[in-house]
């Protein structure tokens, strides 16, 4: 019998529940149980492939092709469980449902309202899939009072009513703020929050708090006693040093505890087997040296829209037991006239291209892969980044100066296309410059076949067949692999069927590889993906030559 634990914030958005649900997860894992975590957004956007990077930060990439919340990237990275389709719903894509069944009559002529249809849908999303799960965390997004919110929690009332006494707890996350000048944590916006829920018949079980200074037992106290909850059910959740520290912190404060004593589990549950964790605080706390990459991006100035690259630059920083620098920088910025790209870059012991959409920043993108081609600095290229420097080294490897991508404009040397169609697991897709943008892309899990003895082969470990998530419009064109070539930019990695590129290495490099995939989006702390790993090892050797 799978149990529920349903997460809720309060008082302000961004209190880390995504972080707690994977960290309480992962603990409850630690211990043995099977776990799955599911998000419910509130929006009305279908998902959040269309929208700006700046509004939601990344767009997290499943192995089925669905494009989520970066939450699911902290499941993930938490727990090694691959996030599917199934579990991440919006509020759009549930009117979406809903409209198209009332328009087929699938409702009989009966009036559609949000209660019961909307909530049934939730419901159902909630229930799907439970396979033989011993607990499905599902992470309300938004903040309590929010009116995008209330259906959501309508739901949960409904739910907890229906499953079994012991089979759901409410954990409620809230802010604690610190007044410096009354020297004081103020505990009333905890307590409002908590009545706004309770208001709509949802009893929280657990408050996780939020703050800055640790929390005094009286003011513990004082919040169990005002929101109805065991005081031993107030856990404080301090700022920690990393987001990795997250999981351990919470096991000393005694979340896990709680919440298995919650569900009359924990004289029965095993003690958690937390060495990983251990092993990852340590390799994280205990660097023995440093590097410097340079991420030269569209996005830069949130880095929650780079969140799973920021994530995975880290693990291979892990894996080589060095603390890695991130250096983000504009690429718009090296398109000044007065731009002084050595004076930004030489400083570096690795530039990295990532992935993107649209023209602005391409050149600078562009004169980045020229100097770590030229400079011999360990150059990474992820998607868009993988366009570019190919773009580049057609321009000036290969003698096609006016290389550019469709995506640009119009060119008579389309280096870079959009895709008209591909082979995927449902078959042919077929897509055009005029087909809606939100779900067409080449997206998900698809294999590529990586040349014997290449570079690449050699990173993944001698493996010549592998499995990447992509996301992407714009493919690199086949029809220049022979000029590329001659120019000395290799295809080391092919679709099965030959016709598109997926990597390009320069074996004339100390490190050059481009990947038209997302390998950030497969990176685990306790896994670091291996083209991270080997990264971060050239930068590292990079910066002894330096």
């Amino acid at each position: 019998m799978a149990r529920y634990i349903f997460i809720t914030g309060g008082v302000v958005s961004s209190l880390g529940k995504g972080l707690m649900a994977a960290s309480l997860a992962a603990l409850l894992q630690a211990r043995g149980y099977k776990v799955r975590i599911r998000k419910f957004d509130p929006y009305l956007n279908v998902d959040p492939g269309t929208m700006s990077p700046y509004q939601h930060g990344e767009v997290y990439v499943t192995d089925d092709g669905a494009e989520t919340d970066l939450d699911l990237g902290h499941y993930e990275r938490y727990t090694g469980v691959s996030a599917r389709q199934s579990d991440n719903i919006t509020s759009g894509r549930v009117y979406r449902d809903i409209i198209a069944k009332e328009r087929r009559g699938d409702y009989l002529g009966a009036t559609v309202q949000v209660i019961p249809h909307v909530t049934d849908a939730i419901k159902e999303f909630a229930l799907a899939d439970q396979e033989d799960l011993d607990f499905v965390l599902c992470e309300i997004g938004g903040t309590v009072g929010d009116i995008e919110s209330l259906p959501f929690i309508e739901t949960i009332r409904q739910l907890r009513n229906e499953l079994e006494p012991d089979q759901s707890c409410l954990i409620h996350v809230t802010l604690v703020p610190y007044v410096s000048a009354a020297g004081e944590l103020k505990t009333k916006p905890t307590q409002h929050s908590v009545r706004e829920l309770t208001s709509l018949g949802v009893q929280p079980n657990l408050l996780l708090c939020r703050c800055e200074h640790p929390l005094p037992e009286t003011e513990r106290a004082k919040i169990a006693l005002f929101c109805n909850v065991r005081k031993e059910a107030v856990i404080q959740a301090l700022d920690a040093s990393s987001i990795y520290a997250v999981p351990l912190q919470y096991h000393r404060e005694g979340l896990d505890e709680e919440v298995l004593r919650h569900f009359g589990m924990l004289s029965k549950s095993p003690q958690p087997n937390l060495a990983v964790w251990d092993d990852i605080i340590d390799r994280y706390d205990n660097p023995e040296g440093e590097v410097t990459i340079g991420v030269v991006g569209k996005y830069v100035g949130l880095p929650d829209a780079y969140k799973s690259l920021n994530e995975a630059l880290v693990h291979g920083g892990m894996a080589n037991r060095v603390k890695v620098n991130i250096r983000w920088i504009d690429a718009e910025v090296f398109e000044l006239d007065d731009a002084d790209i050595a004076a930004q870059l030489e400083p570096l012991h690795g530039i990295l291209v990532p992935g993107g959409f649209g023209e602005r920043g391409s050149e600078g993108k562009i004169a980045s892969v020229r100097f770590a081609r030229e400079r011999k600095v360990p150059f990474f290229g992820i998607c868009l980044g993988m366009q570019m420097a190919c773009i580049e080294g057609a321009r000036n490897t290969a003698g096609i100066a006016t290389a550019s991508s469709t995506e640009f404009g119009e060119t008579d040397e389309p280096v870079v296309g959009i895709i008209t169609e591909w082979m995927s697991k449902e078959g042919l897709q077929q897509r055009s410059a005029a087909t809606d943008l939100g779900g067409t892309m080449r997206l998900g899990a698809y294999d590529a076949v990586l040349a014997a003895n290449s570079h690449v082969s050699r990173i993944y470990g001698g493996e010549t067949d592998i499995s990447e998530r992509h996301r992407h419009r714009y493919e690199v064109n086949s029809a220049y692999k022979e000029r590329l070539e001659a120019g000395g930019l290799i295809f080391s990695g092919m679709s099965p069927d030959g016709l598109l590129p997926e990597i390009v290495e320069r074996p004339d490099h100390p490190w050059f590889v481009g990947v038209q995939f997302h390998p950030e989006l497969k990176s685990k702390p306790f896994d670091p993906h291996p083209l991270f790993a080997k990264f971060i090892a050239a930068a590292l050797e990079q910066s002894r030559l330096v």
